[in-house]
């Protein structure tokens, strides 16, 4: 097992009902709290309920309500500025990924000392200049849709409009101080969004597995434990979405996947830095382009470190099975579903290369992934 050094200082208050104690948890980190969220449908009952509870515990509230997917530093600017002007001392993330990254970049934001926002952004691996942020207002976040763990982890995943770049801000102080796990807030996912969090989840792991340090037994059973648990689960909650059992089990394994338990001393993700692209170059949503890009990155690197993949296959299923299962669940699983053409190929691969190669011409991960790597993976997807 590599070296590392590991803390992970998040509250978990975890289980069915448990959404009834947040005005009481929100007290204790501040008393002027800024909601960071959507404006549709699907969290309207969720963030009318937190209102009660804020205003019963003393909390003042403020509702930023226009979070959309992988959210742009231009709008997490816009929410910079009114979190001031409303003198929040408490940043409150509901919602899925997106959400919770935005909560996360505000309350870095706010008290931000170096310049533009998006200087907070590992945007260039190869020159790496970014100024993390060391210092963010308390943050709680109370997710609805088990995916990115972004409730228990250290990263903002963010986009830029004008560059048509995604990538993170990796800081301690984005660690939430409380994180509100409670299954009953993701009964009313529509099955789209269940199967693409499901599918993120497994992607954290999975990428892990397959592209990291080899002699790590005890890393390797949580990464595949929480793989399996989720593909036992996911068609549970596809046909039945209030099975509380099953998903309790998924929102608890998506958290558990990325909180730095399944990975310390690796850190290998290159299908999502592939998958970042798809979504700034093609505007292909993060769970389908994990979806799409998983199988052939494993057809392909099978052949190339052969030990993973055979154990993938053993104890979880063949590849082609792999890839069969994500359809079974209504996601696509090739680009040209998407309308990705050969002709954008060098495109997305070009983009890859601009954020997420390295000085030495490659992305780290093992084995290093070339830029024809990168290029023969995409062919294989279409």
């Amino acid at each position: 097992m590599n070296p590392f050094t590991y803390c992970n200082p998040v509250k978990v208050v975890f289980g069915a009902g448990r959404l009834a104690e947040a005005g009481a948890e929100a007290a204790k980190l501040g008393r002027r709290a800024f909601v960071v969220s959507y404006s549709d449908n699907s969290v309207k009952g969720t963030l009318a309920r937190l209102g009660e509870l804020f205003d019963a515990a003393g909390v003042a509230h403020e509702e930023f309500l226009e979070v959309v997917p992988n959210p742009p530093i231009e709008m997490v600017a816009v929410g910079v500025e009114k979190a001031r002007a409303f003198g929040a001392d408490l940043v409150v993330g509901v919602g899925g990924g997106s959400a919770m990254d935005a909560a996360k970049a505000i309350a870095a934001g706010v008290l931000y000392e170096h310049g533009d926002l998006w200087n907070m952004v590992y945007a260039c691996h190869s020159n790496v200049t970014t100024q993390p942020p060391e210092k963010a207002l308390p943050l709680m976040q109370i997710p609805t849709l088990p995916a990115t763990g972004s409730e228990m982890n250290m990263c903002s995943v963010v986009s830029s409009l004008a560059r048509k770049q995604k990538s993170y801000i990796w800081a301690d102080c984005l660690f939430a101080k409380t994180a509100i796990l409670d299954p009953e807030l993701t009964y009313s996912l529509p099955p789209f969004q269940t199967a693409c969090g499901g599918v993120d989840a497994i992607s954290h792991v999975l990428e892990i597995f397959v592209n990291g340090q080899e002699k790590s037994d005890l890393l390797h059973e949580f990464q595949l434990g929480v793989i399996k648990t989720i593909i036992k689960d996911l068609p549970v909650v596809l046909a039945n979405p209030t099975d509380a059992d099953a998903r309790a089990e998924i929102m608890w394994a998506a958290t558990c996947g990325i909180n730095g338990w399944a990975s310390p001393g690796d850190a290998w993700t290159p299908i999502h830095q592939i998958g970042h692209v798809l979504t700034s170059h093609h505007g292909i949503n993060h769970g389908s382009s994990l979806a799409i890009m998983m199988p052939p990155w494993m057809e392909y690197f099978k052949a190339k470190r052969p030990a993973p993949y055979e154990r993938f296959e053993r104890e979880i299923m063949p590849i082609p099975e792999f890839k069969a299962f994500i359809k079974r669940c209504g996601l696509p699983t090739t680009l040209s579903e998407k309308g990705v053409t050969e002709a954008d190929i060098p495109g997305i691969v070009q983009g890859v290369k601009d954020v997420s190669f390295n000085a030495d011409g490659v992305m780290s991960c093992i084995p290093p992934v070339t830029e024809a790597d990168v290029y023969e993976v995409l062919r294989r997807a279409l």
